[in-house]
C-alpha cells in the first residue's frame, strides 16, 4: 500500500511542479512583454516631445536672428516642454534645452542679423543652437533601447 500512495504522491507533486513552472513562466513572459511595450511607449513619446522642441526652437531662434519682437505665449511653450522634459528625460537633456531657449532669448536682445551676416555666420560653423541638445536625446534614446 506504501508503494501505491508514494507513487500517487509523486504523481501529484510532479503535476504540481509542472503546473507552477508553467505559471511562473508565464508570469514572467507576459512581465517582459509588458515592460517592453512600457519603454517604447515611453521612447514614443521622448522622440515625440524632442521632436516639437526641436521645430519650434528653430523657428523662434530663425525669428530672433532677425526680429527683437519676442513672442512671449511661444517663449513660454517652450519653457512647458522643458519642464515636461525634466519629468521624461535625462537632467543632460533638461540642461540642454535650457541652454536653446536661453540662446534663443537672449538672440531677440541681439543685434538684427542682415542676410549677409547671417551667411558669414553659417560659413563658419557657429550657428547650430540645437547640436547638443539633439546629441543629449540620441544618447537618452540610445540608453532606453533593450540590450
Amino acid at each position: 500500500m506504501e508503494a501505491e500512495i508514494v507513487s500517487a504522491l509523486a504523481a501529484l507533486s510532479g503535476s504540481v511542479i509542472g503546473g507552477l513552472t508553467s505559471l511562473a513562466a508565464s508570469w514572467v513572459s507576459h512581465s517582459v512583454e509588458a515592460r517592453m511595450q512600457q519603454t517604447a511607449a515611453d521612447t514614443a513619446r521622448r522622440q515625440e516631445l524632442y521632436k516639437a522642441f526641436i521645430e519650434e526652437a528653430s523657428m523662434l531662434y530663425g525669428e530672433a536672428l532677425g526680429s527683437d519682437k519676442a513672442g512671449i505665449s511661444t517663449l513660454v511653450g517652450l519653457y512647458a516642454m522643458v519642464s515636461r522634459m525634466r519629468i521624461l528625460s535625462t537632467p543632460h537633456v533638461t540642461e540642454s534645452a535650457d541652454k536653446v531657449v536661453r540662446l534663443t532669448i537672449d538672440t531677440y536682445f541681439a543685434p538684427n542679423k542682415t542676410l549677409r551676416e547671417l551667411r558669414d555666420v553659417i560659413k563658419s560653423g557657429h550657428i547650430d543652437p540645437l547640436r547638443d541638445f539633439s546629441e543629449a536625446c540620441r544618447e537618452d534614446l540610445r540608453a532606453m533601447r533593450p540590450r
